[in-house]
């Protein structure tokens, strides 16, 4: 994942979103807890819904701790502590990134991505064997992925986009949890609610690259697919625009369709705020030439 999935703040109520930082916060805390400090470089702010909606799911109540941390060293903030849904998130996180670099060293050869794979490796061991199944799913997806793009064996958006969806599917259907009123229809749900968003995460990515891409002559899923007359950036988003936003708007609706049909138990505005606000302001940055990518990830 790769920290688009943030709320819209100024249509957040402040204690919704001192309780969004809580959880992106108490992420960071739980990676340190149970992988250590150098894992914590690579938080984003999509582990934050994902701890957001899984807790979201237990009747039981977060433990909120207010303390200090290297990003903020003179003021204590509010942390999520002890908490399942986030130590499950953190592990997540640790994954993602951590096969996303050796993906990147694969394709690219990359120097810093192998040396921040190095890093990241010793910390593999202390994954818990609950979401072993899902690292094999996230490491064999990415190399389907990456296959594709290397390839250009596809001929559609939802091909291409599809091992990426995969993957944000099965984190959410498989957390090893149980949670109150879990049943079939739940993990569905959830899984439902993963691939639309795992779709727009692969789609809104690659429409942020797409300018630099277009310059630089690397691969672009939307560029390869709809730009067969090799037209300038401004040209090729004039004609896509319409079928892009199509799409993005369809993953969003479905993420929030799913959303709707999830037993929750705290969390739903914030939730809702992220999905049918966040997730489309990003949209409208990155088509109004606005690189997300310069700062989806600072505090």
């Amino acid at each position: 994942m790769f920290g688009y999935v943030t709320p819209l703040k100024p249509e957040l109520k402040i204690r919704e979103y001192e309780m969004f930082r809580g959880y992106y916060c108490g992420v960071c805390m739980h990676i340190k807890d149970n992988f250590g400090n150098i894992p914590r470089l690579a938080l984003n702010y999509d582990m934050a819904f994902l701890g957001l909606l899984l807790d979201a799911l237990h009747n039981e109540e977060p433990n909120i701790e207010f303390k200090k941390c290297m990003a903020h060293p003179l003021k204590n903030k509010p942390m999520i502590i002890n908490n399942k849904a986030l130590e499950y998130t953190a592990a997540m996180n640790v994954s993602l990134v951590y096969y996303k670099l050796i993906d990147d060293v694969n394709d690219d050869k990359s120097l810093k991505s192998k040396f921040e794979s190095a890093a990241l490796a010793p910390y593999k061991r202390k994954f818990n064997r609950n979401v072993t199944m899902i690292n094999d799913i996230i490491e064999e997806n990415l190399n389907m992925l990456s296959n594709l793009e290397k390839n250009k064996e596809f001929s559609s958006i939802d091909e291409i986009s599809h091992p990426f969806s995969l993957i944000v599917a099965k984190i959410l259907e498989l957390y090893p949890e149980k949670v109150d009123d879990d049943c079939d229809e739940l993990r569905y749900e959830l899984y439902d609610l993963g691939y639309a968003l795992g779709k727009w995460i692969y789609l809104i990515d690659a429409l942020d690259d797409l300018k630099e891409d277009i310059e630089k002559n690397k691969f672009n899923p939307i560029n390869y697919l709809y730009n067969k007359d090799n037209k300038s950036y401004e040209e090729l988003l004039e004609e896509i625009k319409p079928r892009m936003e199509f799409t993005i708007l369809n993953c969003g609706y479905n993420c929030k369709y799913a959303l709707d049909k999830l037993p929750l138990k705290r969390n739903k505005a914030i939730l809702e705020n992220i999905i049918s606000l966040g997730m489309m302001d990003k949209y409208e940055k990155i088509i109004n030439n606005c690189n997300c990518k310069d700062k989806k990830n600072k505090h």
